[in-house]
Formats: C-alpha cells, structure tokens, sequence
C-alpha cells in the first residue's frame, strides 16, 4: 500500500495516495464495480475502499506489486474455474499483477458472481 500508516477518508484520497501507474489500475478496478453495480455505496473499511450492496460487496487494495481484490468466498472457489490462474489467498483474496493486464472480464464475473450471493442472502433473510 502506498501509505499503510495513513487513515483514509474517500476513495479519491486512496487511489491519490498511489503513483500515477497503479492509480490507473485502481480508477479501472473502481469503474468496473461501479458499472456493475451502480447502487452500491462507496466507502472506506479496512483502509481500503468498500462497495456495499446488501452489506460488504468487494474492496481491493493497491500494493507495491499487486492488486488485491477483496472477498473471495469458499462458494466463488467451487465454482470458478479461472481462479486457479490467479494467487489467491486462505483470506479471501486474489491478486492481479500490476505487470500483466487486469482482467476485467474475469473481474466482471466476480463482481456479478458476489453481487448473486448478496441478493440469494437477502432474500433469504426476508
């Protein structure tokens, strides 16, 4: 992370917190959300910037060498084949290399795929 020591208030802070090439990626990561699901709020949890739809969607996270984006659930790991290309972690997380190009058609699928669990947990909750 750019500025681990530093409480972030907005999005904008965050990403602005970056060098010019990682902001980059990190404005590409927060479009694609935002298209996806235009009725999520914005906010910063956990330092890092949150989309809320139905309680926490996704973050991601800028680092020296990576993107990590945020949470990726025993569910997405049965079923999604793709995330075998990718290091992932026990804590919910992948990362995407900031040397290779984000795949934002995979990312896409993630965010619909959370997006499906978040609305099957409401309706259940109903």
């Amino acid at each position: 992370m750019a500025t681990s020591k530093k409480k972030f208030k907005t999005v904008d802070e965050y990403i602005d917190s970056f060098p010019p090439n990682v902001k980059a990626v990190l404005q590409t990561i927060r479009q694609t959300i935002k298209e996806e699901v235009p009725q999520a709020a914005e906010t910063i949890k956990y330092d890092m910037p949150t989309y809320v739809f139905h309680g926490n969607l996704v973050y991601f996270a800028g680092w020296k060498k990576h993107i990590s984006f945020y949470p990726i659930t025993g569910e997405m790991e049965k079923n999604i084949e793709e995330l075998s290309n990718y290091k992932t972690s026990g804590k919910g997380t992948i990362q995407f290399p900031l040397n290779q190009p984000l795949p934002l058609p995979f990312i896409r699928s993630l965010i619909q795929f959370r997006v499906r669990e978040h609305l099957a947990s409401a309706e259940k909750d109903k």
